[in-house]
C-alpha cells in the first residue's frame, strides 16, 4: 500500500503559522521552523500580558486618583481609608475617571470624605 501524505492539510498548517507571524523580521516570517518558535513565544507573551494588563491599569488608576486627591491636601491612602469609613463604594476605575474628566464631581467626593 502506498504511503499517504495529506499535503493539503500540511500546507494549511504551515500557512496558518506563517500568517500569524507576519510582520516579523527576516527568517522569522518565512522559515517554518523559526516562525513556529516565534509564534509559540509570542503566544506565551500574549497569555501572560493579558493578565498583567489588569494590574497595570489598576496602578494607573491609583496614580490618577493620587494626583487628583493631592490638590486637596490628602494622599491616596488617606483618601481610600476615609472612603471605606464613610461607606462610599466607588471603584478605582470610576474614581480615576472622575478625577481626570469631571474634576468638580471628584472634588465633591473629596469634600464629602474630609
Amino acid at each position: 500500500m502506498p504511503r499517504s501524505v495529506n499535503s493539503v492539510a500540511s500546507r494549511a498548517r504551515r500557512k496558518k503559522v506563517l500568517s500569524q507571524t507576519r510582520g516579523n523580521f527576516g527568517s522569522r516570517k518565512n522559515v517554518i521552523t523559526v516562525a513556529k518558535n516565534t509564534l509559540d513565544k509570542g503566544m506565551q507573551y500574549a497569555y501572560r500580558d493579558r493578565r498583567k494588563k489588569k494590574g497595570e491599569f489598576r496602578s494607573l488608576w491609583i496614580q490618577r486618583i493620587n494626583a487628583g486627591v493631592r490638590q486637596y491636601g490628602m494622599n491616596y491612602s488617606q483618601f481610600i481609608g476615609k472612603l471605606e469609613k464613610k461607606g462610599i463604594e466607588l471603584n478605582r476605575k470610576t474614581l480615576a475617571d472622575l478625577a481626570m474628566h469631571h474634576p468638580e464631581a471628584f472634588r465633591a467626593i473629596v469634600e464629602k470624605v474630609k
